[in-house]
Protein backbone atom coordinates (compact mmCIF):
# COMPACT_ATOMS: atom_id res chain seq x y z
CA UNK A 1 0.00 0.00 0.00
CA UNK A 2 1.74 3.12 -1.20
CA UNK A 3 -0.70 5.49 0.50
CA UNK A 4 -1.93 5.35 4.07
CA UNK A 5 -5.55 4.22 4.10
CA UNK A 6 -7.13 7.44 5.30
CA UNK A 7 -5.59 9.25 2.34
CA UNK A 8 -6.21 6.47 -0.16
CA UNK A 9 -9.89 6.26 0.77
CA UNK A 10 -10.50 9.94 1.51
CA UNK A 11 -13.96 11.03 0.32
CA UNK A 12 -13.83 12.80 -3.05
CA UNK A 13 -17.41 14.07 -3.24
CA UNK A 14 -20.17 15.00 -0.79
CA UNK A 15 -21.96 11.65 -1.13
CA UNK A 16 -18.85 9.73 -0.04
CA UNK A 17 -18.74 11.59 3.29
CA UNK A 18 -20.16 9.17 5.83
CA UNK A 19 -22.07 10.39 8.86
CA UNK A 20 -22.23 14.10 7.99
CA UNK A 21 -25.35 14.16 5.81
CA UNK A 22 -26.79 17.05 7.84
CA UNK A 23 -23.88 19.14 6.53
CA UNK A 24 -23.42 17.82 3.01
CA UNK A 25 -27.09 18.32 2.13
CA UNK A 26 -26.87 22.03 2.96
CA UNK A 27 -23.54 22.49 1.18
CA UNK A 28 -24.74 20.77 -1.99
CA UNK A 29 -27.81 22.99 -2.10
CA UNK A 30 -25.67 26.08 -1.52
CA UNK A 31 -23.39 25.13 -4.40
CA UNK A 32 -26.28 24.37 -6.76
CA UNK A 33 -28.06 27.63 -5.98
CA UNK A 34 -24.83 29.64 -5.81
CA UNK A 35 -25.79 30.82 -2.32
CA UNK A 36 -22.29 30.60 -0.93
CA UNK A 37 -20.97 32.07 2.30
CA UNK A 38 -17.70 33.99 2.27
CA UNK A 39 -16.59 32.22 5.47
CA UNK A 40 -17.31 28.75 6.83
CA UNK A 41 -16.41 27.30 10.22
CA UNK A 42 -16.12 23.51 10.49
CA UNK A 43 -16.20 22.33 14.11
CA UNK A 44 -15.61 18.81 15.38
CA UNK A 45 -13.27 16.21 16.83
CA UNK A 46 -10.24 15.11 14.84
CA UNK A 47 -10.83 12.61 12.09
CA UNK A 48 -14.49 13.46 11.48
CA UNK A 49 -14.10 14.77 7.93
CA UNK A 50 -13.58 18.52 8.29
CA UNK A 51 -10.60 18.77 5.94
CA UNK A 52 -12.11 16.33 3.44
CA UNK A 53 -15.32 18.37 3.36
CA UNK A 54 -13.36 21.59 2.91
CA UNK A 55 -11.51 20.17 -0.09
CA UNK A 56 -14.71 18.81 -1.63
CA UNK A 57 -16.35 22.22 -1.22
CA UNK A 58 -13.30 23.80 -2.87
CA UNK A 59 -13.77 21.43 -5.79
CA UNK A 60 -17.51 22.01 -6.07
CA UNK A 61 -17.35 25.81 -6.20
CA UNK A 62 -14.64 25.68 -8.88
CA UNK A 63 -15.65 22.57 -10.85
CA UNK A 64 -16.12 23.18 -14.58
CA UNK A 65 -18.50 20.23 -14.92
CA UNK A 66 -20.53 20.37 -11.70
CA UNK A 67 -23.10 17.60 -11.27
CA UNK A 68 -26.78 18.46 -11.07
CA UNK A 69 -26.74 17.19 -7.48
CA UNK A 70 -24.01 19.65 -6.47
CA UNK A 71 -21.18 17.14 -6.45
CA UNK A 72 -17.86 17.93 -8.16
CA UNK A 73 -17.10 15.85 -11.24
CA UNK A 74 -13.59 14.80 -10.13
CA UNK A 75 -12.68 14.64 -13.82
CA UNK A 76 -11.98 18.25 -14.82
CA UNK A 77 -8.50 19.74 -14.49
CA UNK A 78 -9.51 21.75 -11.42
CA UNK A 79 -10.93 18.75 -9.54
CA UNK A 80 -7.88 16.68 -10.40
CA UNK A 81 -5.61 19.53 -9.35
CA UNK A 82 -7.25 19.71 -5.92
CA UNK A 83 -7.11 15.92 -5.52
CA UNK A 84 -3.41 15.92 -6.43
CA UNK A 85 -2.62 18.96 -4.28
CA UNK A 86 -1.44 21.24 -7.09
CA UNK A 87 -4.39 23.61 -7.61
CA UNK A 88 -2.95 27.10 -7.25
CA UNK A 89 -6.16 28.72 -5.97
CA UNK A 90 -6.44 26.43 -2.94
CA UNK A 91 -4.27 27.47 -0.01
CA UNK A 92 -4.15 25.30 3.11
CA UNK A 93 -2.69 26.80 6.26
CA UNK A 94 -1.90 24.85 9.42
CA UNK A 95 -2.48 27.42 12.15
CA UNK A 96 -0.68 25.21 14.65
CA UNK A 97 2.54 25.87 12.72
CA UNK A 98 1.74 29.29 11.18
CA UNK A 99 -0.03 31.07 14.00
CA UNK A 100 1.44 34.56 13.96
CA UNK A 101 0.34 37.92 12.63
CA UNK A 102 3.01 37.90 9.90
CA UNK A 103 1.39 34.88 8.24
CA UNK A 104 -2.05 36.52 8.32
CA UNK A 105 -0.67 39.78 6.95
CA UNK A 106 0.90 37.85 4.08
CA UNK A 107 -2.44 36.14 3.45
CA UNK A 108 -4.25 39.50 3.40
CA UNK A 109 -1.81 40.87 0.83
CA UNK A 110 -2.30 37.92 -1.52
CA UNK A 111 -6.09 37.55 -1.43
CA UNK A 112 -6.60 40.73 -3.41
CA UNK A 113 -5.20 39.03 -6.50
CA UNK A 114 -7.73 37.29 -8.74
CA UNK A 115 -7.79 33.48 -8.94
CA UNK A 116 -5.23 31.95 -11.28
CA UNK A 117 -7.15 28.87 -12.40
CA UNK A 118 -10.61 28.74 -10.87
CA UNK A 119 -13.57 30.94 -10.07
CA UNK A 120 -12.74 31.20 -6.36
CA UNK A 121 -9.62 31.29 -4.23
CA UNK A 122 -10.14 29.02 -1.24
CA UNK A 123 -8.27 29.46 2.03
CA UNK A 124 -8.50 26.52 4.43
CA UNK A 125 -7.13 27.38 7.88
CA UNK A 126 -6.85 24.22 9.96
CA UNK A 127 -6.69 24.32 13.77
CA UNK A 128 -7.65 27.98 13.53
CA UNK A 129 -7.99 28.24 17.32
CA UNK A 130 -4.16 28.17 17.49
CA UNK A 131 -3.81 31.64 15.97
CA UNK A 132 -2.51 34.35 18.28
CA UNK A 133 -4.76 37.18 19.45
CA UNK A 134 -2.90 39.57 17.14
CA UNK A 135 -3.42 37.21 14.20
CA UNK A 136 -7.15 36.92 14.96
CA UNK A 137 -7.46 40.69 15.05
CA UNK A 138 -5.68 40.97 11.70
CA UNK A 139 -8.01 38.36 10.22
CA UNK A 140 -11.25 39.99 11.41
CA UNK A 141 -11.64 42.67 8.76
CA UNK A 142 -10.78 40.27 5.97
CA UNK A 143 -13.34 37.74 7.21
CA UNK A 144 -15.99 40.43 7.37
CA UNK A 145 -15.43 41.86 3.90
CA UNK A 146 -13.30 39.53 1.77
CA UNK A 147 -13.00 40.01 -1.99
CA UNK A 148 -15.89 38.40 -3.88
CA UNK A 149 -13.54 35.76 -5.31
CA UNK A 150 -12.39 34.49 -1.89
CA UNK A 151 -13.92 31.84 0.38
CA UNK A 152 -12.51 31.05 3.82
CA UNK A 153 -12.97 27.65 5.44
CA UNK A 154 -11.83 27.57 9.06
CA UNK A 155 -11.56 24.25 10.90
CA UNK A 156 -11.19 23.66 14.62
CA UNK A 157 -11.35 20.96 17.26
CA UNK A 158 -11.65 23.55 20.05
CA UNK A 159 -14.30 26.07 19.09
CA UNK A 160 -14.47 27.45 22.65
CA UNK A 161 -11.04 29.03 22.06
CA UNK A 162 -12.26 31.17 19.15
CA UNK A 163 -13.13 34.83 19.75
CA UNK A 164 -16.83 35.67 19.46
CA UNK A 165 -15.94 38.16 16.75
CA UNK A 166 -14.64 35.32 14.56
CA UNK A 167 -17.63 33.08 15.28
CA UNK A 168 -20.09 35.79 14.29
CA UNK A 169 -18.48 36.18 10.88
CA UNK A 170 -18.71 32.52 9.86
CA UNK A 171 -21.37 30.04 8.84
CA UNK A 172 -20.87 27.23 11.35
CA UNK A 173 -21.18 23.47 10.79
CA UNK A 174 -20.74 20.91 13.57
CA UNK A 175 -19.29 17.52 12.59
CA UNK A 176 -20.43 14.43 14.48
CA UNK A 177 -18.31 11.58 15.72
CA UNK A 178 -19.03 8.43 13.76
CA UNK A 179 -21.44 5.84 15.13
CA UNK A 180 -20.32 2.21 15.36
CA UNK A 181 -22.34 1.47 12.21
CA UNK A 182 -20.73 4.35 10.31
CA UNK A 183 -17.20 3.41 11.37
CA UNK A 184 -18.00 -0.17 10.34
CA UNK A 185 -18.95 1.09 6.87
CA UNK A 186 -15.58 2.80 6.52
CA UNK A 187 -13.73 -0.34 7.65
CA UNK A 188 -15.69 -2.57 5.26
CA UNK A 189 -15.08 -0.27 2.29
CA UNK A 190 -11.34 -0.08 2.94
CA UNK A 191 -10.96 -3.80 3.65
CA UNK A 192 -12.75 -4.64 0.41
CA UNK A 193 -10.55 -2.23 -1.52
CA UNK A 194 -7.41 -3.84 -0.09
CA UNK A 195 -8.64 -7.41 -0.62
CA UNK A 196 -8.57 -8.12 3.12
CA UNK A 197 -11.13 -9.87 5.32
CA UNK A 198 -11.65 -8.63 8.86
CA UNK A 199 -13.54 -10.84 11.30
CA UNK A 200 -16.53 -9.32 13.10
CA UNK A 201 -14.86 -9.29 16.54
CA UNK A 202 -11.74 -7.72 15.04
CA UNK A 203 -13.86 -4.95 13.51
CA UNK A 204 -15.55 -4.30 16.85
CA UNK A 205 -12.16 -3.96 18.53
CA UNK A 206 -10.99 -1.42 15.95
CA UNK A 207 -14.27 0.50 16.26
CA UNK A 208 -13.95 0.63 20.05
CA UNK A 209 -10.42 2.04 19.88
CA UNK A 210 -11.25 4.52 17.10
CA UNK A 211 -13.65 6.31 19.49
CA UNK A 212 -15.78 7.75 16.72
CA UNK A 213 -12.90 9.01 14.55
CA UNK A 214 -13.03 7.81 10.95
CA UNK A 215 -9.36 8.67 10.46
CA UNK A 216 -8.29 6.84 13.61
CA UNK A 217 -10.21 3.75 12.49
CA UNK A 218 -8.34 3.74 9.18
CA UNK A 219 -5.01 4.45 10.90
CA UNK A 220 -5.55 1.43 13.16
CA UNK A 221 -6.59 -0.66 10.17
CA UNK A 222 -3.43 0.49 8.38
CA UNK A 223 -1.26 -0.83 11.21
CA UNK A 224 -3.09 -4.16 11.15
CA UNK A 225 -2.87 -4.53 7.37
CA UNK A 226 0.82 -3.60 7.37
CA UNK A 227 1.47 -6.25 9.98
CA UNK A 228 -0.17 -8.80 7.73
CA UNK A 229 2.12 -8.13 4.77
CA UNK A 230 2.61 -11.37 2.84
CA UNK A 231 0.51 -13.35 5.32
CA UNK A 232 -3.03 -14.67 5.44
CA UNK A 233 -5.48 -11.95 4.44
CA UNK A 234 -8.01 -12.86 7.13
CA UNK A 235 -7.71 -10.57 10.17
CA UNK A 236 -8.70 -12.02 13.54
CA UNK A 237 -9.42 -10.36 16.88
CA UNK A 238 -6.27 -11.89 18.36
CA UNK A 239 -4.15 -10.45 15.56
CA UNK A 240 -5.65 -6.99 16.07
CA UNK A 241 -4.85 -7.13 19.78
CA UNK A 242 -1.29 -8.23 19.08
CA UNK A 243 -0.57 -5.75 16.29
CA UNK A 244 -2.10 -2.79 18.14
CA UNK A 245 -0.52 -3.71 21.46
CA UNK A 246 -3.88 -4.16 23.19
CA UNK A 247 -4.25 -6.29 26.34
CA UNK A 248 -5.67 -9.80 26.09
CA UNK A 249 -9.30 -10.25 27.08
CA UNK A 250 -8.22 -12.15 30.21
CA UNK A 251 -6.21 -9.12 31.35
CA UNK A 252 -9.02 -6.59 30.89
Amino acid sequence: MSLVLYRKYRAQNFDELIGQEHITKILKNAVKSNQLSHAYLFVGSRGTGKTSTARILAKAVNCTNLGKDGNPCNECDICKGITNGNFLDLVEIDAASNRGIDQIRELKEKIEFSPTEGKYKIYIIDEVHMLTTEAFNALLKTLEEPPSHVIFILATTEVHKLPATILSRCQRYDFRLGSDKEIMEVINRSAKGEGMKVEAKAKKLIIKNARGSYRDALSLLDVVFSGQSGKDKNITEEEVRTLLGLPDIEMV
